[in-house]
């Protein structure tokens, strides 16, 4: 407990603001993302939109030698997609976009499915039923909650809809940071692991798999992607346990509910 950075209420208002901005990048993209247009269109889109737009940073670009603003992760590909010119999106994909934001001091971080043209129902399916998993879980968030009440509710969710958790990677805490501690899993036991308190700080970002949970990461050294080629989706948004609940910070226009 003592590594976890619980963030005063000042803290929590520039926190606050960089997950506003953040979904407004989102929303910028909602009118933006179409077939026909490459990876890297669309990680040039979101890094001119916050640079020149909302006067913050690309808290990604930079981070561990990462070079691009975002991650594009299409179809199979589980996370960390590398954005590129010569990757264009058709019609019929499913695509995860993954953003960070600084601004003010503080990082905020989110990620959402875009379903470009006509989808596949099945792939349609798991899209939703990612969504669904993410807010599993976010609706367990309160002091005295556990980090294995969150898990269990993802793993819960996305099991009984016939699929798979990706066990490799999780959510993290987040601040001044962009990875702090806690660890965040997206499995998990009811009761286990760190109790919440008020103050915390972290994300909640489920990659949800068609078929097996296994991956493997490409010679890239970045892109991580299903080992049986099917299908994978995520979501993700930036969560602050408040005194009776939760309060997503990173919450679009589009979601209704903005605390528990």
């Amino acid at each position: 407990m003592d590594d976890v950075k619980l963030k005063s209420a000042e803290e929590l208002v520039l926190m606050r603001e960089a997950g506003r901005l953040l979904a407004l990048v989102f929303r910028y993209l909602d009118t933006q993302m179409k077939a026909g247009m490459s990876t890297m269109d669309i990680n040039n889109l979101a890094e001119h939109y916050i640079v020149d737009a909302l006067n913050s940073r690309p808290a990604s670009k930079g981070q561990y030698g990462y070079q691009y603003t975002l991650n594009t992760s299409v179809n199979h590909v589980v996370c960390h997609g590398v954005p590129a010119e010569t990757q264009t999106l058709r019609s019929g994909d499913i695509i995860n976009v993954d953003i960070t934001l600084e601004k003010g001091g503080f990082i905020a971080d989110s990620s959402k499915m875009y379903m470009i043209g006509e989808v596949a129902p099945l792939a349609k399916r798991l899209v939703d039923k990612t969504y669904e998993a993410m807010w599993e879980g976010i609706r367990v968030v309160k002091p005295g909650a556990t980090l294995g009440d969150i898990g269990h509710a993802i793993q819960r969710h996305a099991e009984k809809n016939g699929y798979s958790i990706v066990r490799e990677y999780c959510g993290h805490g987040i601040g001044r940071e962009m990875h702090e501690d806690p660890q965040v899993l997206h499995y998990g036991q009811p009761g286990k692991g760190l109790v919440l308190q008020e103050g915390m700080t972290f994300t909640i970002e489920p990659m949800v798999n068609q078929g097996r949970a296994k991956v493997k990461t490409k010679k890239d050294g970045w892109t991580v992607v299903t080992s049986d080629k099917k299908l994978s989706a995520q979501w993700e948004h930036t969560i602050a346990v408040t005194s009776n609940g939760y309060e997503v910070l990173t919450l679009r226009d589009e979601e209704c509910t903005a605390t528990g």
